[in-house]
């Protein structure tokens, strides 16, 4: 079995002790190092080369959003999990524009956090459906949200796909429900992100709940 490397990041020293704590009951996963905000996390990620990272959003001195943006213009291929509280529904659509493998709430179930960083390392995307659910409630409940462009940038079947895709379904899921191949479901996925101008999924969810295409 591999080794999978984790490098914590958060500010709260309680937070970060806790999930090392669950992850060290797990023999496939071993904490590298700790960081208590993003400058650090910078140094360390240099240093250990972590195969996976949790990250805390808000941070002094540097946040987990611009450790991200300073990660994503190296082209680091290092996945990121965002370590969330409730309310930060903004900071995490901001996340997942920047690439985020997924979201964890601090007070998150030992299986959880182990699915999470295994889905991660994968190369997957995890969203919780709870988690985006809220997310997705929170942008249309606020009044400066961005309608739906006039010219119906996704079909019907595209939109249907990635409110799937938001709800933490995998391609082989959306496939079985919607009766078509998976391979199907990928071009589909394809299109979504040439018209979107991403090329990820979570970078897709995240520009279509900045532009008002997702519903619940």
């Amino acid at each position: 079995m591999c080794t999978v490397k984790v490098l914590i990041v958060d500010d709260h020293f309680v937070v970060r002790e806790g999930l090392k704590l669950i992850l060290e009951t797990g023999e496939q996963f071993q904490v590298l190092g700790e960081a208590e905000n993003g400058q650090q996390a910078l140094s360390l990620i240099e240093e250990v080369q972590p195969d996976v990272i949790l990250m805390d959003l808000n941070m002094p001195v540097m946040s987990g959003l611009e450790a991200m943006k300073v990660l994503k213009s190296k082209d680091s291929p290092i996945p990121v999990i965002i370590l969330t509280t409730y309310n930060e529904e903004e900071l995490m659509i901001n996340g997942l524009a920047l690439g985020a493998k997924g979201f964890l709430l601090k007070d998150t179930s030992r299986e959880n956090l182990f699915r999470n960083i295994e889905a991660a390392i994968k190369g997957e995307t995890l969203l919780s459906a709870e988690i985006m659910e809220r997310v997705i409630a929170a942008r249309e409940n606020q009044a400066q949200i961005i309608p739906k462009p006039k010219n119906n940038l996704l079909s019907d079947k595209e939109t249907f796909i990635l409110q799937c895709v938001a709800r933490g379904f995998k391609s082989k899921e959306i496939a079985y429900d919607m009766g078509i191949s998976e391979r199907t479901v990928k071009a589909h996925l394809t299109n979504i992100y040439n018209k979107l101008g991403v090329d990820s999924r979570s970078q897709a969810v995240a520009t279509a709940l900045e532009q008002g295409i997702l519903k619940i």
